[in-house]
C-alpha cells in the first residue's frame, strides 16, 4: 500500500478531516468556538470546521511518529509567545484541546492506548493508506 510520506501532509490532513466530519468519528466540543489552541495565540481559530483538521493531523503525526504522548504533541502544536516588552519564549499547545481530540479517535477504533502513549490502530492505518492512495490515484488522472 502507499505511504502516508508520499503525499502532500496539507492535502492528506484536508481529506482525512473531510473523512472524519462526513462519517461523524469525531464531534466538536461545544466549548470549541471559543477556546484558544494555546497560550501563544490571541485568538481562536476561525475556521469552522478547525476540530476535524486538527484530528486529522493529530492522527497522521501519530502514525509518522507513533506511539506518543499528550506532552509531546503539545510540543508540537505550541509557538511563541510574546510577552511585551521581554523576550518571546516557546510555549505549548492546549493540552486539553489535544486530549479531548486523542479520546475521540481513540473511541472512534483508529487509535489505541501503549505505555509510551497512543499509537495508531490497524483501522487507522489503512484509512489513512486508503486517503492517501486516492490522493495520488486523483493527482494522476
Amino acid at each position: 500500500m502507499l505511504s502516508v510520506k508520499e503525499v502532500a501532509p496539507l492535502k492528506l490532513i484536508r481529506a482525512t478531516a473531510q473523512y472524519l466530519k462526513e462519517n461523524e468519528l469525531v464531534k466538536p466540543p461545544p466549548w470549541a468556538p471559543f477556546v484558544k489552541t494555546g497560550v501563544s495565540k490571541d485568538r481562536p481559530p476561525t475556521e469552522s470546521d478547525w476540530w476535524y483538521v486538527r484530528c486529522a493531523a493529530i492522527l497522521r503525526k501519530i502514525y509518522l511518529k507513533g506511539p506518543i504522548g499528550v506532552s509531546r504533541l503539545r510540543k508540537m502544536y505550541g509557538g511563541r509567545h510574546r510577552v511585551g516588552h521581554g523576550h518571546p519564549r516557546f510555549e505549548p499547545g492546549s493540552g486539553s484541546i489535544i486530549r479531548k481530540a486523542l479520546q475521540q479517535l481513540e473511541s472512534a477504533g483508529l487509535l489505541v492506548k501503549n505505555k509510551k502513549g497512543r499509537m495508531i490502530s490497524a483501522r487507522g492505518k489503512k484509512l489513512l493508506e486508503e486517503i492517501s492512495y486516492s490522493l495520488v490515484k486523483r493527482q494522476d488522472n
